[in-house]
């Protein structure tokens, strides 16, 4: 760990005195690092991981704007993790106190939607011929013999405006009939 750290610090101090493939090295060496405690953080934080890469670019961006605060005896490494420990505070705020579960591992726990009540077809069928004649045949137009609004309006020389509102009304007194009982 001291190695790394005290190469890290050689390749920082070349690069600030203009080594451009020094500080291509410095951030290739830094980038697997960073990312791993990118990933510690969030899932200490109960966040998903995949989110580390845009704490890394964070990272990466400071490092640059902010190279020249950085001070040239001093090692590398303590600087460099003092940025990357704001970096990761700042995303966490960013994205509040949100817990991520993955629902695949409680799929088969969970119970499902309750089951609504439906009415038979010969109920239906009796409500149906409770209507008037105009919405009882705009609602076996579309709803038994699934023809288009268009369609029905043609048929029966209507508007589709018409047709719309004759469907909805038919469908407002089915409901309401079949609930009553």
């Amino acid at each position: 760990m001291r190695g790394r750290e005290d190469e890290w610090t050689g390749l920082m101090r070349s690069a600030m005195t203009g080594d451009d493939a020094a500080y291509h090295r410095l951030l290739k060496a830094v980038t697997p690092v960073l990312r791993a405690a990118a990933r510690r953080g969030l899932a200490r934080a109960g966040q998903p991981p995949d989110q580390a890469e845009d704490i890394v670019q964070e990272i990466l961006l400071a490092v640059h704007l902010k190279r020249h605060t950085w001070d040239s005896e001093a090692p590398f490494a303590p600087w460099l993790f003092a940025i990357a420990r704001n970096k990761l505070i700042d995303a966490l705020r960013r994205r509040g106190r949100r817990v991520f579960v993955n629902i695949d591992d409680f799929a088969e726990t969970l119970p499902g939607e309750a089951p609504q009540e439906t009415a038979s077809a010969g109920e239906v069928s009796a409500q149906l011929g409770t209507l008037p004649q105009r919405q009882r045949d705009v609602l076996q137009s579309i709803a038994v013999e699934a023809a288009s609004i268009k369609d029905t309006a043609a048929k029966f020389s209507m508007s589709e405006g018409a047709v719309r509102v004759a469907l909805h009304r038919g469908l407002a007194a089915l409901t309401a009939k079949l609930r009553d009982q």
